[in-house]
């Protein structure tokens, strides 16, 4: 927070009204990743209650210690210029903020208001020391800062186990490091397994050989119910001041189930959702060609190669694609 802080005073704005607007307001916006990387640690599968209690802890932590920190500069530093008169002057908590919304709306707000910290203390600090910036916390996609550090991105759900990265110094298989030490670990990583992950695109439920408790940890972005994005999602939001850059990835979409899933996020009170990620109606035939496709991986004499999926969306295989940050 001290970092983003000083950006506002020591960054370049080529608008005035830009520069005048981020002194006076002073927002930032401090977010998480490397949330599926955490569940794999912890050993919870993406799609549990277990994840989605996750989820609400660790961005409680999270927020609780973001404006913390807002209310230390502004004792230092001093308040934001447009402090008087906010939701902050008024006492009022971002998880505050979802009954102001379920008395606009007459109710129809269904969401786990528990909380762990004290929040009581942190409110009381905030009316004696103000804050220092106006918003403190929101997820941005972090699609390739993740990448640049080795973890996962954002909040998102590991979209292949097995993928090729092509940059300007060629093309690269990555591969699930945490999928691997565990099919390791078993005696199950081998030429049959590396061949089986590429046929079905990296998608080990598909698998049968691979034990079921591992299907389920490492369950890729469309084998996940949407539900479970939009659950964790929600009980993520209630911390957050701003909103989350939160994409549903829906395999079988479907008038219905497109229906279900906006209808369950507005019910929780999720306030924005970001692309729809939906898998291509057709695929590429599976080739026998051993060149081009995943060719970093190392492969004996007369094992077999396949051809790519044709891409869905965007560049959403390409962890170095930019559209998105």
């Amino acid at each position: 927070m001290r970092m983003l802080d000083n950006v506002i005073d020591i960054n370049y704005y080529a608008v005035e009204k830009a520069r005048n607007s981020n002194l006076r307001h002073r927002p930032v916006g401090m977010g998480i990743m490397g949330f599926q990387d955490c569940l794999y640690r912890m050993r919870i599968p993406y799609a549990s209650k277990a994840a989605v209690e996750f989820a609400d802890r660790s961005m409680e932590m999270a927020a609780y210690c973001a404006y913390w920190a807002s209310t230390e500069l502004a004792e230092e530093r001093g308040r934001y210029g447009s402090f008087d008169g906010s939701l902050w002057d008024g006492g009022v908590l971002p998880q505050d903020t979802l009954d102001l919304l379920a008395a606009e709306r007459g109710g129809y707000v269904e969401i786990d208001r528990s909380s762990t910290l004290d929040w009581e203390t942190l409110r009381e600090r905030i009316a004696t020391h103000g804050m220092r910036n106006s918003n403190c916390v929101a997820i941005a996609p972090t699609a390739t800062i993740a990448n640049i550090i080795g973890v996962s991105a954002s909040i998102e759900p590991t979209y292949q186990n097995l993928y090729v990265k092509s940059n300007l110094s060629g093309e690269f298989t990555i591969v699930n490091e945490n999928l691997v030490s565990d099919l390791k670990q078993l005696g199950l990583w081998d030429e049959v397994m590396i061949s089986d992950l590429k046929y079905f695109d990296g998608n080990l439920g598909r698998i049968d050989r691979a034990p079921a408790e591992l299907r389920r940890l490492y369950a890729t972005a469309f084998e996940i119910e949407p539900q479970w994005l939009v659950e964790a999602a929600a009980r993520r939001q209630k911390w957050i001041d701003q909103a989350q850059s939160l994409n549903i990835y829906m395999a079988g979409a479907s008038g219905r189930k497109l229906d279900e899933t906006y209808k369950l996020a507005w019910m929780r009170g999720l306030k924005t959702t970001y692309y729809l990620r939906s898998m291509g109606a057709t695929h590429a035939e599976k080739s026998t060609v051993r060149s081009g496709q995943l060719n970093a991986v190392p492969m004996s004499e007369g094992s077999s190669g396949v051809a790519a999926d044709a891409p869905a969306v965007c560049s959403l295989d390409d962890p170095d694609c930019e559209a998105c940050q």
